[in-house]
């Protein structure tokens, strides 16, 4: 804290603080045995008893592994308080007494102190210990799941169980221990009461005890409240991590405002819980203010027949204030109630979300032993022989076999593969192929029949390239130690040695958040090196060549893959769409409705002369592949030479590392560096000052914080008035001038006031103020995020992204409206009891300004160190959250490759950070806690001594009055301080909603000029740019270099180029994803670059983003579907007729497989499409473009995740169905743009060439040829 105050504070000067049982893997031991026990004897039980007991089963596993902490004693000053009324009696004790008291009373106070702090540390403690264990245990089930558990548990939902459920239990220990001592708190209350009114303060008991059902139900009602909140919030995270994870297809399509409505729908009903919970409180808040009532009826009863040493209304100084003051401790505890309920239920419900979770289904061992070496038949051999492969008996499902009988996706899978073999596995869209190498990694139920051996290591890399937020080295090395020749080897036989010359730090740089700074040919190659370089026994490849270039694809058969590449000893399974490397191949699987109808040699398939014949003859006959004979090879060489010996002057910069760039594109070393790829998380330094608060006041309406201030004056007046009202209650008595019905109606009348100044108090704080910044805040921030350049989300982790939207709007929910009403309660509280005090005992006000200096010093000293704390608690949580949706994306990977130790590890050290962090901010809280308190037993031991002092001039009621007020102030004083804080760093998190909430906005979505522009604009599809430059952020390289060139209405376009060529960004250009350098929007300074486009005579900078993007149509690459039905991923913004969705998904060949699903068009699509093939997937997006009329459409290697069948039927779809239409192509393979009217060449930015395929192809010296040349196409 100290140095915290000098100075602001660094993440390592905590590092030191946390015990090592906290940390994440010792922690997971001690709670995952105690999981296991209790497990094991749950699942022993009956169905019925296992429903009985499933609710309690974690809370008892974690009471098991833990126990429970001691209480502190809060009432330790307790006996003396009886003495205090005879401090106002005309004959008081000795003076000496007097000072006695007051010394005891700040002992007291000062030992409850130190006792809580110290216990609320030790249960902070072993909170955070519990708190590590459950994210083990929750990142080691995720890692675990079962193919069902996997669908129904989404990313979303995953994390919530880390960044909510299992951060309930930091608190935990200090809340459910409070079920303890709060009834022990009223018992010594009513016992006190009870010897000061007799029976009549069984009034106490008799409302506890009444008090119980009520509070019964309310736990109930409360707990269903934040169960259905929690639900709902996993769903808008859900929905919200898909949104930001997939936003540059939501960008492209111009569905920004279809997902706002439907993370909107949730919002409102998280906004309908919160209301709900705010009118049952408001409601409760009655309950909650029962001792008021208790002590109305308390002194009613006892004027009336009067109690222990009194006769029937006679009412003393010192009846009324100890009694006040015990009824006070007796509402202690009760108005604990009903945030012990609220918390409890919370603990309660996030337990149970948990434990749902971690008895979803795991994935099975296999039925027989994976890594067992074994004899098999191998095809083509007379005697049994050792197997890399073999798969027996083979029955494999994504479904969890039932009673009821399903449908297997493999049946009937019987094959084996000798060691060292090369297969193919080939057959059309959904036939099972990518299926096939999920079942042998493992991912998919096994029938109990079922035998897989795997004889030797595994490395994998599946279809959709997955990479790590880390350096190019880092992903390729995986985890392995550095073995320099074999790495060499492995990245120039992953064409990637030129990649690196032109990254900024070579193999160190960072490729960012799903690998954002690499092209999709880039993402796929660094796989392909992973798995190279771990040096399995076999290698599992799922369609692992379709992001690539035809050339590319070339250089990596045969230096990788191929008979002579380096993988050349090794048993590699390949599913490929393929052709033209078939006849390289020892064995073909064919797939076709998920079994094997085929398998043997390429010679032998043809010889049959069946399906595969037939399929082979038809598409290599239209692009035949290049002979492999060494001639051939010599005759190519020779032709490469004789181009670069042509052009020296940059065709022999050309290289095999060309692929499609899908994202941005990579600039120079220069450039880049200045610019990472991730941008580090800002952390603001100092206090948050009332700017933050006024944002949060803002949005909660001004009006709404002004009644919710007022309305507290207004209680603490009422509050306030009951305590004078009984002032003058025993004088006015005795003197006979007003009956005790006349004081009992006053004081009932006050009370009253209170408790509904109370309920309309709580509710215009959760109804009205609380929702309204909720709901504005949240708005605000989705909005703006929306508007975002998509410059802004290729630096920024997604992990930051959800963080902001489930921790930070979590706090403006819930937690920032109670700290602020009770920093007004305690503000307004003091300023009245200071009042009374100041009336009551003036000499009090010479001991206030150092008090009060001494306040705000501890509160400035702690606010120093605490808001760099919890600054640092939320920035660690992004890591960790950025970890876990990463390694829920590569499971399978992860899986297969025997990686889940090391990342296990990985999510351990983030973890720790995070716990690290949030127990340092915990004891900052104790540290402050301990000196309030110390400041606060001051005040009472100077009031009482005051008093003692004072206590001729004083008379017995005012002498009363002022220490029950000073004992009240204590708590008050140190509350807002607390308060205050904590408000200070919840704030925090409107701070970092605020951030994103001001970002810059991209160009607007409408403008001006878009009210002229004619319905069916663009009518002709004429695209002309000129002069045309772009990048991708300021301090970048351009992208586009001096663009002009025309393309005619209804021409096709293919477009070519190596890695960094520029041809996404050609297209993103024509979408406005980037902007012309010189643009305003692209904040460049006007360095005669810019330029225009046009599209049918409209510059489309004139344009607003959606108009123009809805006005345009895109296949890309990657093609995204997301959950929902599939007539919402076709028309989300449920504008077409089903007789329209039917005609294009026939027209895209997918009318009979949609028909067959349950529901048809209202069949559920699992979240990013899992439960379709990728190749479906392109398809489904191939209908989305027929549903489009715009006369433009782009082809962002749209038919890269197909069989050539299938890309054979888009090509012919694209011809007949878009003939009117101009069409952009961005083609891996050669043969898709050859029928194009045009090719269009890009390098570097520039236009190379510009003319018909075969213009090109005669240009033996061209661009063009050499890229065909390099594709092994040029024959």
């Amino acid at each position: 804290m100290s140095l915290g105050y000098r100075s602001p504070l660094q993440l390592n000067d905590i590092a030191a603080l946390m015990p090592q049982r906290i940390r994440t893997e010792n922690a997971y031991v001690t709670l995952q045995a105690s999981w296991k026990q209790s497990l094991s004897s749950y699942l022993a039980l009956s169905r019925e008893e296992q429903e009985r007991r499933r609710r309690w089963l974690l809370l008892k596993t974690i009471g098991t592994a833990y126990g429970w902490m001691g209480w502190a004693p809060i009432v330790l000053f307790a006996g003396v308080l009886t003495h205090l009324p005879s401090q106002a009696q005309a004959h008081p004790p000795p003076l000496s007494y007097g000072i006695l008291l007051a010394f005891l009373m700040f002992l007291t106070s000062l030992a409850s102190s130190v006792a809580g702090a110290l216990s609320m540390q030790l249960n902070a403690d072993r909170g955070m210990e519990i708190r590590s264990g459950l994210i083990g245990i929750i990142y080691r089930k995720a890692m675990n799941l079962s193919p069902e558990s996997r669908r129904t548990q989404t990313t979303g939902s995953i994390s919530n169980h880390m960044s909510v459920d299992a951060e309930k239990w930091t608190g935990a220990l200090n809340t459910l221990p409070q079920w303890i001592s709060v009834p022990l708190e009223i018992i010594v209350a009513l016992w006190m009461l009870y010897n000061q009114l007799g029976w009549c303060a069984l009034v106490g008991l008799f409302t506890v005890v009444g008090l119980i059902p009520i509070q019964n139900k309310v736990s109930d009602i409360f707990s269903e409240i934040k169960d259905t909140k929690l639900t709902t919030m996993d769903s808008r995270i859900r929905l919200v991590t898909e949104l930001f994870s997939s936003i540059r297809t939501i960008k492209l399509h111009a569905w920004e405002s279809a997902f706002k409505e439907r993370i909107a729908r949730y919002r409102t009903l998280e906004m309908g819980v919160l209301r709900r919970f705010g009118k049952v409180y408001a409601a409760m808040t009655f309950i909650f203010s029962s001792t008021m009532f208790m002590s109305l009826l308390s002194f009613s009863i006892y004027a009336a027949v009067g109690g222990p040493g009194a006769t029937p209304g006679k009412i003393t100084p010192q009846v009324i204030f100890v009694s006040l003051a015990l009824f006070g401790l007796l509402s202690k505890p009760i108005s604990w109630m009903d945030h012990l309920l609220s918390d409890t239920t919370s603990i309660l419900v996030s337990t149970d979300r948990i434990q749902h979770f971690l008895l979803s289904e795991e994935l099975e061992n296999n039925s027989c032993n994976n890594q067992s070496s074994s004899q098999h038949q191998i095809p083509g051999r007379d005697e049994p022989h050792l197997a890399a492969i073999s798969v027996s008996n083979g029955v494999f499902s994504w479904s969890e076999p039932t009673q009821a009988p399903i449908v297997p996706t493999l049946r009937d899978i019987n094959f084996a593969l000798e060691v060292g073999s090369l297969t193919a596995v080939v057959g059309r869209v959904g036939q099972g192929k990518s299926s096939l190498i999920s079942a042998l990694i493992g991912d998919m139920y096994q029938d109990q029949g079922t035998c897989v051996h795997m004889n030797g290591s595994v490395a994998y890399v599946s279809q959709e390239a997955w990479v790590m937020n880390s350096s190019i080295q880092d992903n390729i090395l995986f985890g392995q130690p550095l073995n320099q020749a074999r790495y060499d080897r492995v990245l120039s036989a992953c064409s990637l040695l030129q990649d690196l010359e032109v990254f900024p730090a070579g193999d160190q740089t960072e490729v960012g958040e799903r690998g954002i700074s690499l092209s999709g040919g880039q993402k796929q190659r660094l796989s392909l090196a992973r798995a190279a370089y771990q040096d399995a026994d076999i290698y599992l490849l799922d369609d692992a060549l379709s992001a690539v270039d035809a050339h590319v694809d070339h250089h990596l058969w045969n230096t990788l893959l191929g008979p002579n590449g380096l993988l050349r000893d090794k048993t590699r399974l390949i599913v490929t769409h393929g052709l033209h490397h078939l006849s390289d191949m020892d064995q073909i699987i064919i797939m076709n409705n998920g079994t094997i109808s085929d398998m043997n040699g390429f010679n032998e398939l043809l010889a049959s002369r069946g399906g595969f014949y037939q399929l082979y003859t038809e598409f290599s006959s239209k692009s035949k592949k290049q002979t492999q004979s060494n001639s051939a090879r010599k005759d190519e060489s020779q032709l490469e030479q004789d181009i670069s010996d042509a052009d020296g002057n940059g065709v022999t910069s050309i290289n095999t590392s060309g692929d499609v760039n899908t994202t941005t594109i990579t600039a120079t070393g220069q450039d880049k560096a200045a610019e990472p790829n991730t941008a580090d998380e800002k952390m603001v330094e100092g206090g948050v000052g009332w700017d933050m608060f006024m944002v949060y006041a803002k949005a909660a309406s001004y009006h709404n914080i002004f009644m919710v201030i007022f309305l507290y004056i207004l209680v603490e007046v009422a509050q306030v008035s009951t305590s004078y009202w009984l002032r003058f209650w025993p004088d006015s008595v005795d003197q006979g001038k007003y009956t005790v019905v006349y004081f009992l109606i006053g004081y009932g009348a006050f009370t009253m006031a209170y408790v509904l100044f109370n309920m309309a108090l709580f509710y215009v704080a959760n109804i009205h103020a609380a929702i309204r910044a909720a709901q504005h805040l949240h708005d605000r921030l989705l909005n703006n995020l929306l508007r975002q350049p998509m410059s802004f989300f290729d630096i920024t982790p997604i992990g930051r992204i959800i963080n902001r939207f489930s921790t930070d709007v979590d706090a403006v929910d819930e937690s920032i409206i109670w700290n602020f009403i009770d920093v007004v309660y305690c503000l307004v509280a003091i300023g009245g009891t200071l009042i009374v005090i100041s009336i009551s005992t003036p000499q009090f006000l010479v001991v206030m300004p150092p008090l009060t200096l001494a306040y705000l010093y501890i509160q400035q000293y702690y606010i120093s160190s605490s808001q760099a704390l919890k600054r640092f608690m939320s920035i660690s949580k992004s890591p960790l959250y950025q970890h876990f949706s990463e390694s829920l994306a590569g499971v399978s990977t992860i899986r297969a490759m025997g990686a889940t130790a090391r990342f296990i590890q990985m999510n351990e050290q983030r973890a720790d950070i995070s716990a690290e962090t949030a127990l340092a901010f915990g004891i900052s809280g104790r540290w402050l806690k301990i000196r309030l308190e110390v400041l606060g037993a001051l005040i009472v031991f100077t009031v009482a001594f005051l008093a003692v002092l004072a206590r001729s001039q004083l008379g017995a009621s005012v002498a009363g009055l002022s220490l029950t007020y000073a004992m009240s102030v204590t708590l008050d004083i140190s509350y807002l301080v607390r308060a205050w804080s904590e408000m200070s760093n919840q704030l925090i998190s409107v701070e970092r909603i605020e951030e994103y909430a001001e970002l810059r906005e991209e160009a607007p979505e409408e403008t001006d000029f878009d009210r002229n522009l004619p319905q069916n604009w663009p009518s002709k599809g004429h695209i002309v740019f000129s002069h045309y430059s772009a990048k991708y952020r300021e301090h970048l390289s351009l992208v586009l270099k001096d663009i002009s060139l025309e393309v005619q209405p209804g021409e096709k376009i293919g477009i070519v180029g190596r890695t960094g060529a520029g041809k996404s960004s050609l297209t993103l250009a024509l979408f406005r994803m980037i902007e012309a350098a010189g643009s305003y929007w692209a904040r460049a300074t006007r360095n005669n670059a810019g330029g225009t486009i046009l599209i049918d005579g409209v510059d489309i900078a004139r344009l607003g983003l959606k108009t123009l993007r809805k006005r345009l149509s895109i296949i890309p690459q990657n093609p995204t579907l997301f959950a929902g039905t599939i007539r919402q991923n076709l028309d989300p913004f449920d504008e077409l007729e089903d007789i329209e969705l039917w005609t294009a998904l026939e027209r895209a060949h997918l009318k009979d497989y949609i028909s067959s699903l349950t529901g048809g068009l209202s069949f559920e699509v699992a979240s990013n499409g899992e439960n379709f093939s990728v190749g479906q997937r392109s398809l489904i997006c191939l209908a989305r473009a027929l549903l489009c009329k715009s006369k433009v459409l782009v082809m962002d290697e749209a038919t890269a995740m197909v069989d050539v069948e299938t890309d054979a039927l888009i090509q012919k779809t694209v011809r007949k169905e878009f003939k009117d239409r101009t069409v952009l192509t961005i083609a891996h393979r050669i043969k898709t743009i050859m029928d194009s009217d045009r090719v269009l060449v890009l390098d570097r930015g520039y236009v190379k060439e510009f003319d018909a395929p075969e213009v090109l192809l005669a240009r033996k010296d061209g661009f063009f040829y050499s890229l065909v040349v390099q594709a092994g196409a040029h024959s």
